[in-house]
């Protein structure tokens, strides 16, 4: 199975002000660009024999958001100790299923589960500085809206979050 996680906050203007649209809120979430395929994306990946999932979504977003495998073995001791607080928290299941995506075959395909983590007051993401690495070629936050172009049906699980959240679309 494969696991997306969603990190989201409700978007800031330079002055801390939550952004709006038509009285909404506007969402970012942190994607990743995939070297593979240049395409924007949901971090996330395979658990691993012996993993759970909690254990593979820190990992997935320290490696792929975070370049966690790239830093010095302490301060990776540390920033997997931050990822580990901020993801202990429930984080919403938004989807739990079929997901299309290209490595599927006719005998084998993808499942996924993905879960949202909403950080409302954009304070608990922002002791991470992002940095792609592993499989990322660039990591930033991004803007939801309609017009939103991501790998496979990763859309389908953004646009779960807006409705969630009743935001921005």
């Amino acid at each position: 199975k494969q696991w997306y996680q969603r990190r989201v906050r409700g978007k800031r203007d330079e002055k801390g002000a939550p952004v709006k649209v038509s009285g909404k809120g506007v969402l970012e979430f942190v994607g990743i660009k995939r070297r593979d395929t240049g395409e924007w994306a949901i971090p996330g990946g395979m658990v691993d024999a012996g993993d759970s999932v909690s254990v593979t979504l820190r990992k997935e977003f320290g490696e792929e958001a975070l370049a966690a495998l790239d830093m010095p073995k302490a301060e990776q001791e540390r920033v997997m100790k931050l990822t580990k607080q901020l993801f202990s928290g429930s984080g919403t299941t938004l989807y739990r299923g079929y997901v299309d995506d290209p490595r599927n075959t006719d005998n084998a395909w993808m499942e996924t589960v993905a879960v949202n983590f909403h950080d409302a007051s954009g304070d608990l993401f922002s002791s991470f500085k992002l940095k792609a690495g592993d499989d990322a070629g660039a990591v930033s936050w991004i803007s939801i809206d309609h017009s939103i172009k991501l790998y496979a049906n990763h859309r389908t699980f953004i646009e779960a979050v807006v409705k969630h959240h009743k935001a921005h679309w």
